[in-house]
């Protein structure tokens, strides 16, 4: 089994990236392979709500001018997926949350590529903001029908200068457990492949609020 993680921090040796390896060692020590892509110093544009990757069903963003159709296909091919961010102003920073709505809105638009995969998020905060941070990664991972794996307290870990979250004896432990219970809960859904029944992908009902 392979866990991808995606890093959305500028910087590839930070305090999410400390976060993401704490997660890591533990997957790894179940047996599970971690790649880890940092995406938070690339150049990732917005969508463009053009509709074009639901009408083609290529899963494939209309936009080609970076690598985010390479991550969607790494995302697919992975059995558990890890989503860190650093907080910028209490939210995800602003080339993470490209990503997870182009990635998001291509996967969902065909066919649910991410339902039923094991996936959770992280986040790295100096004071506050966490909280409202980690918020907004689930809400991504709630509405795709992920399967969430939890730890003993919220996915957050604090610190400043790169790698000082190390230092949060707390929120170190926060991360270790979140990796020991996503590894068992991917080897869980593993093991009732073919034996318990996936109930049926449905048709998303939409409803319009203006009378």
């Amino acid at each position: 089994m392979k866990v991808v993680a995606f890093n959305g921090s500028p910087n590839k040796e930070g305090n999410t990236a400390a976060s993401l390896e704490i997660v890591a060692e533990e997957l790894k020590k179940a047996g599970i392979e971690v790649e880890v892509i940092h995406i938070g110093n690339k150049a990732v544009r917005g969508c463009l709500a053009c509709g074009t990757c639901g009408k083609k069903q290529n899963e494939q963003c209309a936009i080609a001018t970076d690598d985010v159709n390479q991550w969607i296909q790494k995302a697919k091919e992975a059995d558990g997926i890890l989503f860190g961010a650093p907080v910028h102003f209490a939210g995800i920073a602003g080339t993470m949350k490209s990503f997870m709505d182009r990635l998001f809105y291509v996967c969902m638009s065909n066919n649910g590529l991410l339902r039923h995969k094991v996936g959770a998020a992280v986040v790295a905060v100096r004071r506050s903001g966490g909280v409202t941070s980690l918020d907004t990664l689930n809400h991504f991972l709630m509405f795709a029908e992920m399967i969430i794996p939890t730890s003993n307290y919220w996915n957050v870990i604090h610190g400043t200068s790169p790698k000082e979250a190390t230092q949060d004896a707390e929120g170190v432990q926060i991360m270790q457990v979140l990796g020991k219970n996503m590894a068992w809960m991917m080897k869980l859904v593993e093991s009732g492949k073919g034996t318990v029944e996936e109930p049926q992908r449905e048709d998303k009902v939409y409803t319009s609020f203006i009378r």
